[in-house]
């Protein structure tokens, strides 16, 4: 009875002292073995961070391109504006002193020769009164009277102050003188204005220099 117990006893001593070898040889397993994962994944992220910094300048030289283009629309863009500028300064007309005095002098003759034309199909029209013909033929007269003062103005005023040219237009009761003059004076200005209403009779008159084309 008293083997049988020992060998009890020492069956179970030796199954703790088993357990207690293992327990103890596999916590170290553990740890040796977990450096060499942690060498692994620290190589891993190590080879992922040299791949980032291998990639990362592959983007400047687009940021660079990107700039170039940007730059050479734009000059581009400027070039262009200039050319239209150009092209538009190129295109604009600048009129001389005669050009002035030729437009002014036909826009003046166009319009006399509208209300002649009209009033003369008053004074020839079949329907019109023996009044409204008569009145059309004052005011036929008054126009060709007053074209022959405005020459004579013109002549006058010419020989007298020594211009080139002169363009007198009466509006109503204005009178309107343009001379052509490289030097000016209010003391010229008041002897047209005084010559014109010797002339012409008492009536508002304006007078305008305008300096001859180089």
């Amino acid at each position: 009875m008293l083997k049988k117990q020992t060998v009890w006893l020492l069956t179970m001593l030796s199954l703790v002292v088993v357990l207690s070898v293992y327990y103890v040889t596999t916590p170290d397993k553990m740890n040796t073995a977990s450096p060499a994962t942690g060498e692994k994944i620290g190589q891993e992220k190590q080879g992922t961070d040299k791949a980032v910094t291998n990639e990362a300048p592959k983007e400047t030289p687009k940021k660079e391109n990107t700039s170039k283009e940007t730059t050479n629309k734009e000059t581009d863009k400027k070039e262009n504006a200039k050319k239209e500028t150009s092209k538009k300064e190129g295109n604009v007309s600048v009129q001389s002193s005669d050009e002035n005095f030729t437009a002014l002098r036909m826009q003046m003759e166009d319009q006399r020769s509208e209300q002649k034309a009209k009033l003369q199909e008053v004074m020839s029209s079949t329907k019109a009164s023996a009044t409204e013909k008569n009145k059309a033929k004052e005011n036929f007269d008054a126009i060709t009277t007053m074209e022959t003062k405005q020459e004579l103005l013109e002549t006058v005023i010419k020989s007298q102050g020594g211009y080139p040219d002169a363009l007198v237009r009466a509006d109503g009761t204005d009178i309107r003188v343009t001379v052509k003059a490289a030097k000016h004076s209010q003391k010229e200005a008041n002897k047209i204005i005084q010559l014109v209403r010797s002339e012409g009779g008492s009536k508002d008159v304006g007078v305008k220099f305008d300096p001859p084309a180089k």
